[in-house]
């Protein structure tokens, strides 16, 4: 109902996969009755819509810690490193640029995992190649996070320029644990604008129908 007043036309959920388990990330078995949950939410919300998403943790090898046949039932994939995140810069690389070449991905979410305030401290930015992980993200279609939340403000301003200079789409996300955090958007949006970011290849303001054909490509 926020996203509803808020005067969205869609919202995705995107809960946690099953090895971040402080955030208890959902099972396959979850995820499936997740599914028919939204499913079911989704045919009496009218014009509105919510799609099947998920916020998958990019392993350190690259790869994404959900089954590809589970990947594949969901409307939106966003991929995530949330652990190792002092890594070396070299294997941090490749790590991200192989979880930016995967089938299913379609957002590389919070790319540095700076914190840069709030109650969880304060937490210093991955290092790694920005050029060939931006590339292989406009290479593979996949959109670059500007994440909303106060506390991350990730990628920073410089990084964001260089995504925009590599020719990458963009998605600004909330990142909202709760319904009153879906506000936050505004902080996102506003750095866009700031830092020039054209508006067409902003992905989640695009309208429903070429959200899911780029998102299925």
């Amino acid at each position: 109902m926020t996203a509803l007043e808020l005067g969205h036309d869609y919202l995705v959920l995107t809960d946690h996969s099953p090895r971040l388990t402080v955030a208890n990330g959902l099972s396959v078995e979850r995820l499936t009755e997740q599914l028919e949950v939204v499913a079911a939410v989704d045919r009496v919300l009218g014009e509105f819509r919510l799609l099947r998403g998920i916020e998958v943790d990019i392993l350190d090898d690259g790869a994404l810690d959900q089954t590809d046949e589970m990947l594949g039932r969901l409307d939106v994939v966003v991929a995530s490193v949330h652990s190792k995140l002092k890594m070396d810069s070299a294997a941090m690389t490749r790590r991200m640029v192989a979880a930016a070449g995967h089938p299913e991905t379609n957002v590389l979410g919070h790319c540095t995992g700076r914190l840069v305030t709030g109650g969880r401290g304060t937490r210093g930015q991955s290092s790694f190649d920005a050029g060939a992980v931006f590339g292989a993200c406009a290479e593979h279609g996949v959109a670059v996070e500007i994440n909303s939340r106060p506390e991350r403000c990730d990628p920073p301003d410089e990084l964001v320029t260089l995504a925009l200079e590599a020719g990458c789409l963009f998605s600004i996300d909330s990142d909202a644990h709760a319904p009153g955090q879906l506000d936050f958007l505004g902080y996102g949006a506003e750095r866009a604008e700031r830092l020039g970011v054209p508006l067409d290849r902003i992905v989640n303001t695009w309208p429903l129908d070429r959200l899911l054909d780029w998102a299925n490509r």
